[in-house]
Order: structure tokens, then C-alpha cells, then sequence
């Protein structure tokens, strides 16, 4: 068993197309995390949309083992988009790590989502190790990146890293610097157990799979766990960590990250940002006054969605499939958020909130393929904020219908 003090968790964040999955490639090769004869490009998008695009949609956990100095290292990475309408994964990915890659273009500097991302990453006070990729490039700025970056992260241009993560260059010495600057988590076994939920998926057998960075404690198949929001107890029907594939193991421990079989069919029972906790909260050593408790671990803001659009199935009778294929979606994509609509001429369907226009291309193409299902989607739209003449306050107004005649509000 590899000991805590040699367990790494830690992200790569960066502007789209800046080379963050060509990056996690390698170190799955180098780690020996995936055989040679199973790696294609872009091994951790999973999804064939990402694919087909060349960019990453979700965030993506993988758990490697690296020996350095002659000491095996535990390496828990998770890859993360880099669209803006996926911020959100990568807030959900920086609270379960203790550092991060920064990695940035040498051919385009610094952008906007690399400024983005790095104050993220000191909004959770993360180490933050800085890396200039594509420098074998023949237009690549080298020299203006580093110097870039440099001065955005506030160390010496020479603690820049300069690589090629395509072909391999000075790739290694990156996994070198996330041991040595990157901190050990510092959670106890004896402790009872916490574990923050940064994602979650379905399957038609085991119920909700919550993706879970230990905090304390540890868990293992057949305990008994408890969602702290929800109050819902179940039994772990499995637990397991990222190679990248699910692969099942005995326990999980404080620090480490991995996943949970929870075998609960109704996933509004276990929702990203809880906390999984052991039910027996009386021999908890947190206290609130006299009584003992176990204090939750902080949660993510909910994000505000941006614009709006409706989906409506072409088949009625498609309503209920429409209805359970939006509820899985998110529970992989947290900042889908949706409510029932009716509209005389296309029956029952949803009116949902998207944080940008590829976020709805994204999820509209996923219900389409993943549920087999023919959709009528309207025109997007944005909300207003209305203050009625009576100044009492003010209405927000999702749809072109629901606004109000002019006379009627004082202010949008």
C-alpha cells in the first residue's frame, strides 16, 4: 500500500486547444497507466461528441503510479475542459485536488480561459505549477510565453516549464515537479469518513456512481453510507478507482479518489457537491457546542445559467424518456438546469438554462444520441429582470410571452 504522504492529487487547467489531453496522454504512457498497444489520441474523452470535435466536454479522473528516486508515487489526475461553457467542471475538479497544471500555448500566450481557470485555482489555494507546451513549433513565442506566464503566476520565468507533451519533450520532469511542489493530502484514516462528490453517473445496475476525493476515513463494499444533504442511507455496492476505466478495489482512503456504487435508483439522492458521510455521526470528533457532529465539506456555487432554450419531443408518448434521459445528463453536468413547460402546440416539454451556446449544441446532440430521441428545440434566449411600476420588485422573464407590456414595469 502506497502511504499517504506519497499520494498526489492534482489537475491540468488551460485555454481550449492549448494541449491539456495530449498532455494526460503521455503521462498515462509514461506512467504505464495504459499499455501501449490500447492508447489513441485523447485517451481520456471518453464521449464520441468529444471526439469528433477535439475537445474536452467533461472532466475526467485517472489514478497513476509513478516511481521517482526509487519511491513509488500515487498520481491522481483529473483532465478538465477548457470551453468557457464548461467552467464549471473545472471547478468541481480543483476542490477535490491540492494542486494544479497551468498549461498555456507557446504559439497564442495566455487567453482569456487560462486567465479564467489560474483564478479558480488561487480562489481554492492551490499550488500552481506553470507550463509552456508546443515550443517545437515553428511560430511558437517561446520566449514571450514564458515571460507571460511568469509574470501571471508570480515565479521566476526559469520555474517555467517549456515541453512538447506531442512528442514527449521534458514531459517527464513536469511529473517530477507535481511530486515535489504538489502537497501530500492531509486527511486521517481513524477519523469517521468524508467524501466530497465532484461528479457522478448512471448505471442501470448500480444506481448513481459518485466520484469521490476521500477526505477522511475510508470506505470499502458493504458499508453503510449516509448523503448528507439528502439524509438517504444506502450500502456501498462498490468501490473503485479510475485506470481510466472503472476498476473495482477493497477501500478507498483519506486522500485518495476514486468511485462509489451507491445502487440508488432516484438520483435526486445523491447530488455533486454532498458530502458522503459514515451514518454513525455520534463517534464523530467534530463537535458543534456539546453536541457531536460531522460537518459537511464545502460545497460548489451553483452556477447561473446564461441563456435559454426549450426541448419538445417530436413523439408525445417520448415524454417520460425526454424527462429521465435529462435527469441523468445531470448528473454528469451539473450546471444543466431544467423545469417543466407546456405549450398548447407542442405538448409537454422543458424549458432549460445552458451556460452558453455550445453547452446547448453539447446536450441537445447527447439527448439525441445517448436516448435515441427526436426533438423540436426553440430558439435560444436570455432572461430580464423586470421592476413592476409598483416598485415591489423585481420578476424575471425567461420567455419573449411572459413579457409584460411596456406601461406595466419601470426597468429592465
Amino acid at each position: 500500500m502506497i502511504p499517504q504522504s506519497h499520494i498526489r492529487n492534482f489537475s491540468i487547467i488551460a485555454h481550449i486547444d492549448h494541449g491539456k489531453s495530449t498532455l494526460a496522454d503521455r503521462f498515462l504512457e509514461l506512467t504505464g497507466t495504459v499499455e501501449k498497444r490500447k492508447m489513441r489520441e485523447q485517451v481520456l474523452d471518453m464521449m464520441d461528441l468529444e471526439r469528433e470535435r477535439g475537445i474536452t466536454i467533461k472532466l475526467q479522473p485517472a489514478r497513476m503510479e509513478y516511481t521517482y528516486k526509487g519511491e513509488r508515487y500515487l498520481l491522481n489526475l483529473i483532465d478538465t475542459p477548457g470551453h468557457v461553457d464548461f467552467a464549471y467542471e473545472v471547478s468541481r475538479s480543483l476542490a477535490a485536488v491540492e494542486g494544479t497544471i497551468l498549461l498555456v500555448d507557446a504559439s497564442q500566450g495566455a487567453q482569456a480561459q487560462t486567465l479564467a481557470n489560474l483564478n479558480l485555482a488561487r480562489g481554492q489555494n492551490l499550488i500552481i505549477i506553470p507550463v509552456v507546451n508546443k515550443i517545437d513549433l515553428g511560430h511558437a513565442k517561446v520566449d514571450e510565453a514564458i515571460k507571460e506566464i511568469s509574470q501571471l503566476t508570480e515565479v521566476g520565468e526559469e520555474d517555467v516549464i517549456k515541453i512538447s507533451a506531442k512528442s514527449g519533450l521534458n514531459v517527464e520532469r513536469v511529473l517530477e515537479e507535481v511530486i515535489k511542489k504538489i502537497p501530500a493530502p492531509t486527511g486521517e484514516f481513524e477519523k469517521p469518513l468524508r467524501a466530497l462528490i465532484f461528479d457522478s453517473s448512471y448505471d442501470t445496475y448500480k444506481g448513481v456512481i459518485a466520484y469521490i476525493r476521500i477526505v477522511d476515513g475510508e470506505i470499502k463494499r458493504g458499508d453503510k453510507v449516509e448523503m448528507f444533504a439528502s439524509g438517504v442511507q444506502t450500502e456501498v455496492i462498490e468501490v473503485g478507482v479510475f485506470r481510466p476505466m472503472l476498476v473495482k478495489i477493497e477501500t478507498l482512503r483519506a486522500g485518495e479518489t476514486g468511485y462509489v456504487a451507491t445502487g440508488l435508483k432516484e438520483i435526486g439522492q445523491c447530488r455533486v457537491g454532498d458530502t458522503i458521510i459514515s451514518p454513525k455521526r455520534g463517534q464523530s470528533p467534530f463537535k458543534m457546542g456539546t453536541v457531536p457532529v460531522i460537518l459537511p465539506l464545502p460545497g460548489y456555487k451553483e452556477p447561473s445559467p446564461l441563456i435559454f432554450a426549450s426541448f419538445y419531443p417530436v413523439d408525445a408518448n417520448d415524454y417520460d424518456l425526454l424527462k429521465d434521459g435529462l435527469a441523468k445528463l445531470n448528473l454528469s453536468d451539473a450546471s444543466l438546469v431544467y423545469e417543466l413547460e407546456s405549450c398548447e402546440g407542442l405538448g409537454r416539454g422543458f424549458r432549460c438554462g445552458f451556460l452558453g451556446m455550445l453547452h446547448l449544441e453539447i446536450v441537445s446532440e447527447r439527448l439525441k444520441r445517448e436516448y435515441d430521441l427526436d426533438l423540436v428545440t426553440t430558439s435560444p434566449s436570455v432572461s430580464y429582470r423586470i421592476l413592476d411600476d409598483s416598485q415591489r420588485g423585481y420578476q424575471v422573464i425567461s420567455s419573449a410571452s411572459d413579457f409584460p407590456d411596456a406601461s406595466r414595469f419601470a426597468e429592465t
